[in-house]
Parts: C-alpha cells; sequence; structure tokens
C-alpha cells in the first residue's frame, strides 16, 4: 500500500489532484473553524462544553458539523443542507413527472436537477441559519445549560442578526463550491469527501477525551474494537450478489454486436447511509417540539422515552432503519425498468424469461439481500446508544453509527478511483 501512495505522488497528474483535494480540505477546515462576527467565543466554547455533557444530541450535532455548528463558525451549518435538498429532490424525482423526464434526458437533465439542488440548499441555508442565529440570541441555543447562555451574541439587534445569517449562508454555498471543485478538479465526490472531513474532524477530540477520562487500558480495548467493528462494516459494504446477464448476438449494419456476459452488482447495503439519517431526522422531530414547547403536559410525558439510552428509543430507532431502507431501495432501484432495458439492448439472466419474469426475479432477488443489509445498518447504528446505555461509556464514542459508516463508505469509494487512476498507467493498486 505505501508503494501505491508512493507511485500515486509519482504520477504527475495524478499528484495535482491528490494536493489539490488535500488543499480544498484545509480551506475548509479554516472555515470551519472561523466564528462569525458578533459571537463571543469564550462563552460559547464554555456552554458547549456543558451542552454536550448534558445532551446527547448535542454530540451528535458536533459530530456531524465536524465541531463547526456549536462554534457559530462560517461554516456552521456545514454540508447538511445540499444532503438534504439532494435526497428531497431524489425522492421528488419519483413523484414529479417533470423531474423524472429530466434524470431520463441525460447530462443536460442532470444539470438542470443539480442547479434545482443548489437553489434549494440556499434556500434551507436561510432558514437554518436564521432559526439558529435567533435561538443563539434568544438564549434557547442550549437549553438547559446553566450559565451566561444569553451572552453568546455581543449584540443581539437586528443588523448583526442578518450579517450573522448572510455569513453562514455564504459560508453553505463556498462548502457547495469547494465540493465541485474537489469533484472537478480532485479525487473523489468532492461532497462525500467533505463530510469525511466533518467527520474525522472529531475523532481526535474523542479519542484523547476517552484517554483523559478513562485509563490506557480501556483506550487500547476501544481502538481495537473499534478496528474490528471497521473491519466488519468493510467486509458488508463490499458483500454484493452479482447476477449474470447474458446479451445475444444481433447484427447492425455489417458489424456484429453482443454476445457479451456481464452482471448487476446488487449491494448487501444499497441505501448507503441515508435510512440512518432519515430514521434520525424523524426521531429528532419530538425531540425538538420538546424544546420548543416545554410545558405541553403529553411532550413532557414522553421525554424520558427520547433519550438515547432508553430502550423503547433504541427499538423504534431500529425499526425505522429497516423501513427507510426498503423505502430507499425501493425508490431507488426499479427492476421494471432494468428489466426493460435489458430487454431492449437484447439482455437476459439465464433460466430467466426477459421482461416481466427478469423484473420480479430482480424485485425477489432484491427483497431477500436487502434484509441483511438493513439489519447490519440497524446493529451498526445503534453500537453508540448501546456502549452508553450498557457500558457507561463516553456519549462520543467514536466507532460505530453514522460517522464508521460515512468514513469507510467513503474511504472506500476515494480508495478506488485512486487505484483505477493507478491501474490505467498500469500500476498495481491499493486492493491487492
Amino acid at each position: 500500500m505505501l508503494t501505491a501512495f508512493a507511485r500515486a505522488f509519482r504520477t504527475p497528474d495524478l499528484r495535482k489532484k491528490l494536493l489539490f483535494t488535500l488543499l480544498m480540505i484545509v480551506v475548509f477546515r479554516v472555515g470551519s473553524i472561523l466564528p462569525t462576527p458578533n459571537v463571543n467565543v469564550k462563552v460559547l466554547k464554555e456552554t458547549a462544553d456543558q451542552a454536550k455533557d448534558q445532551n446527547q444530541l448535542y454530540g451528535l450535532v458536533d459530530l456531524f458539523s465536524g465541531g463547526a455548528l456549536l462554534k457559530l463558525s462560517v461554516f456552521a451549518l456545514g454540508i447538511m443542507p445540499y444532503i438534504t435538498a439532494s435526497i428531497i429532490l431524489q425522492l421528488l424525482t419519483v413523484v414529479i413527472p417533470r423531474l423524472e423526464a429530466l434524470k431520463k434526458e441525460g447530462q443536460a437533465g442532470t444539470t438542470k436537477i443539480t442547479q434545482y439542488t443548489r437553489y434549494l440548499t440556499v434556500g434551507l441555508a436561510i432558514l437554518q441559519a436564521t432559526g439558529i442565529v435567533a435561538m443563539a440570541s434568544t438564549g434557547q441555543l442550549f437549553q438547559g445549560v446553566s450559565g451566561s447562555n444569553g451572552d453568546i451574541l455581543y449584540d443581539t439587534g437586528v443588523f448583526p442578526i442578518i450579517t450573522m445569517v448572510i455569513c453562514m449562508v455564504a459560508g453553505t454555498s463556498v462548502i457547495m463550491w469547494l465540493g465541485e471543485l474537489v469533484t472537478d478538479r480532485g479525487v473523489g465526490n468532492g461532497m462525500s469527501i467533505l463530510i469525511f472531513t466533518q467527520v474525522v474532524a472529531v475523532f481526535p477530540a474523542q479519542f484523547w477525551s476517552i484517554y483523559q477520562t478513562k485509563n490506557g487500558f480501556v483506550f487500547a480495548v476501544v481502538v481495537l474494537v473499534g478496528l474490528a467493528i471497521m473491519a466488519g462494516v468493510v467486509f458488508v459494504e463490499q458483500a454484493q450478489r452479482r447476477i449474470p446477464v447474458q446479451y445475444a448476438k444481433r447484427m447492425v449494419g455489417r458489424r456484429m454486436y453482443g454476445g457479451t456476459s456481464t452482471y448487476i452488482p446488487l449491494k448487501v447495503n444499497q441505501a448507503g447511509i441515508i435510512p440512518v439519517i432519515f430514521a434520525s431526522s424523524l426521531l429528532y422531530l419530538p425531540v425538538l417540539a420538546t424544546q420548543l414547547w416545554p410545558n405541553t403536559k403529553w411532550l413532557q410525558k414522553i421525554q424520558p422515552y427520547l433519550q438515547q439510552n432508553n430502550a423503547w428509543h433504541m427499538a423504534v430507532f431500529f425499526v425505522f432503519i429497516i423501513f427507510f431502507t426498503y423505502f430507499y431501495v425501493a425508490i431507488t432501484f426499479n427492476p421494471t425498468e432494468v428489466a426493460d432495458n435489458m430487454k431492449k439492448y437484447g439482455g437476459f439472466i439465464p433460466g430467466i424469461r426477459p421482461g416481466r419474469p427478469t423484473a420480479e426475479y430482480l424485485d425477489f432477488v432484491l427483497t431477500r439481500i436487502t434484509t441483511p443489509g438493513a439489519l447490519y445498518l440497524g446493529l451498526v447504528a445503534l453500537i453508540p446508544m448501546v456502549a452508553f446505555a450498557l457500558l457507561k461509556a463516553s456519549q462520543d464514542f467514536p466507532f460505530g453509527g453514522t460517522s464508521i459508516l460515512i468514513v469507510v463508505g467513503v474511504g472506500l469509494d476515494t480508495v478506488k478511483q485512486i487505484e483505477s487512476q493507478l491501474q490505467q498507467r498500469n500500476y498495481e493498486g491499493f486492493l491487492r
């Protein structure tokens, strides 16, 4: 592997791409620690640390923003508005015929949908930035935290608040631009690389917290368990069911086409990390409601069940992940469309008739293979909650849940892209 890295840096164009990607990551991290105007950094740090100790939700927010949101930095919103906009557009593509037609138009339609995603990202960023700054100005950003919560901002006037909102929205736009630059001129998918950077950025602080609060033996055990979890996630993420496809020979003009064999790769985790994000967002709604209307009686009754270490919360979270896994796979993989395309180009699965029988077979295989994938996602997502509930581990447990899925998934995709470019130059890749 070290030899492959050396060969990658010795290749001029690949070295430029790697260095450009690293430069964009540095710019992204600088913006994540640069506070917006009108923020009292010292008071904010003390209050945010108390909030993370008292409420696990703030630790999760800190993870997804790479520590930027609780610092109210220029890049406080991170990449999440873009992810939310992309998911919304992807779901609307199934519902709205116009978007579905654009998707089928190829590159031109994809460019148009990307433009819509940018507009929606800016709109969501305006809403989120306004809400966060308004809560910070009224002292509701860190509820239940004792201290100078109301002194986070120097001035709560209209002009300073508008300035902070503009800075955060502009930061989100810059993040979109950085991600597209990495995709065009760097290595890997730019947005995925930035998400990976956000998650990994909080790992050193989490490791240091474990080392300080526990002894060295516990720290070593956490690292070993984390490596074992990572190896298991890599194994499942790479697992796939390959359905063989045979293309018949056909004459087009004077040339013979077809006669080749290929396969349809159906991954065990076909949905990726999206079901976990959906489930987390849905379970966050009642938590948000209890913060906005704390005096409501029925919200007070269900509040104990909203804690992440509660058994009912874990069970509902697990069920939601399984449901959204099947839901997302159903809307992103259409067996009927795949069967029609195969039939159009003379392809067939050996032993299965083209057309409707092929679609039914693909649907049958996809349903069976999604079951272990959904269970795997649910178990991995529950690892930090179980560690906190049973072992009294730190809520900043670095391995497990969404963090490990993001790190492994993006890492594998990026390594595969570097490996493919190395193999184009007759070099051996990373995965031998």
